[in-house]
């Protein structure tokens, strides 16, 4: 397909859990700023829990940047009984879309836009997918026996009573569904134009290996997205979700970890890969 030159300068940048629901995260999200006219930004879920403020922040990101793109987190599908924003499920994700669209922010439900810049032609390709519990604890046989493990040892995600899978039965239901439709859309994808797969959640588990507490795990992701970078010609991943900010490659594509987190963790490690991760051109 006929490319336009790279734009000189342009970056595509990313970030994740921005998490401003949190008052010390506010000017975090406020000190955000492009390089360019023509940076792009990914935000890669969790930017709140109320709908207002996942409005407020994105309205905010879309002014300053040249193009943002959003998947959501988990955080942004709870539904907490301080948002006058009653929506459940499936019906809160697409009150958000439109929300995003009002913005003229790309959505997964959007055509994947077009980076030109170095390192570039991209389309850049936000998902949703969820998890459905396969990423199990270690000695778990199911995800009933997964679940009580994660129980007892008082590690549960707040997901289990704020997220809410409508008309779905489960998540994992509503997880298969998900990925069973993005995995179409990335297969009808021109192959000759490369990816940025953006999740919320890790396509891979390797990168949970590292978490401090195994039964938490189970909320990561899914082992039906394990092969998409290897099937689908991928540039690079961009997840958040782990609030463990870092770079890792697996069979040769690299995955970047974009979070901020809350701020007993940044506090306690810095920003280590900066606020803003540059995806594009890749500062090797």
């Amino acid at each position: 397909m006929p490319t336009l030159p790279p734009t000189p300068g342009r970056r595509l940048l990313a970030v994740s859990d921005l998490h401003v629901g949190v008052a010390d995260n506010v000017p975090i999200m406020e000190s955000l700023r492009p390089e360019t006219d023509e940076d792009w930004l990914i935000v890669a879920g969790d930017v709140a829990e109320r709908a207002e403020d996942v409005e407020n922040a994105l309205k905010l990101l879309a002014s300053r940047f040249s193009k943002v793109v959003w998947a959501p987190g988990n955080h942004e599908l709870w539904t907490p009984k301080s948002d006058p924003v009653e929506l459940r499920g499936e019906a809160r994700y697409a009150y958000l879309v439109e929300l995003c669209r009002g913005l003229g922010i790309s959505t997964p439900e959007d055509p994947y836009p077009v980076w030109e810049g170095e390192g570039g032609p991209v389309a850049v390709a936000p998902l949703f997918t969820l998890y459905d519990y396969s990423w199990r604890t270690p000695k778990a046989a199911d995800k009933a026996q997964s679940l009580a493990q994660a129980h007892e040892a008082g590690i549960v995600c707040t997901d289990e009573y704020l997220l809410h899978p409508d008309p779905y039965p489960a998540a994992d239901d509503w997880c298969r569904a998900r990925v069973a439709a993005t995995e179409a859309r990335l297969a009808a994808h021109d192959p000759s134009l490369p990816l940025v797969l953006v999740n919320h959640w890790p396509l891979v588990r390797e990168p949970t290996d590292v978490m401090t507490y195994p039964e938490f795990v189970q909320w990561c992701g899914t082992d039906l997205t394990r092969d998409w970078h290897r099937r689908f010609t991928t540039a690079a991943v961009v997840y958040g979700h782990l609030h463990i900010p870092r770079t890792t490659w697996y069979d040769g594509v690299r995955f970047e970890e974009v979070s901020i987190g809350y701020p007993r963790e940044w506090r306690r490690r810095g920003h280590p890969k900066g606020l803003l991760r540059q995806i594009l051109p890749y500062p090797a």
